[in-house]
């Protein structure tokens, strides 16, 4: 009876921290409406260059069933084209 009592405070407890994290995630979803570098939304590629410096990097466009190619990005949103066509997009650690 007593090892029952204990798993059963312990599932509660690991219930009540489950659903905080769950809680915070949910606030914490409008904020990353413009997630730093590479993502898509329904339609759209874009690359989101974080900077409080102003600097431009270049980035390196990966394309379905086309050549990558680098592109020079400055601060903030970039789009990249349709969000069929690129695959992904990532930093190659230099600035332009």
């Amino acid at each position: 009876m007593r090892v029952r009592r204990i798993v059963t405070r312990a599932l509660g407890a690991a219930t009540l921290v489950l659903a905080s994290l769950g809680a915070t995630t949910v606030t914490a979803g409008p904020a990353a409406a413009d997630p730093c570098g590479f993502y898509e939304t329904g339609s759209d590629a874009f690359y989101n260059h974080c900077t409080s410096d102003g600097s431009h990097v270049v980035v390196k466009v990966e394309v379905a069933l086309a050549p990558d190619y680098e592109r020079c990005v400055g601060p903030g949103r970039t789009w990249l084209g349709s969000a069929d066509k690129i695959q992904g997009a990532y930093y190659v650690g230099r600035t332009c």
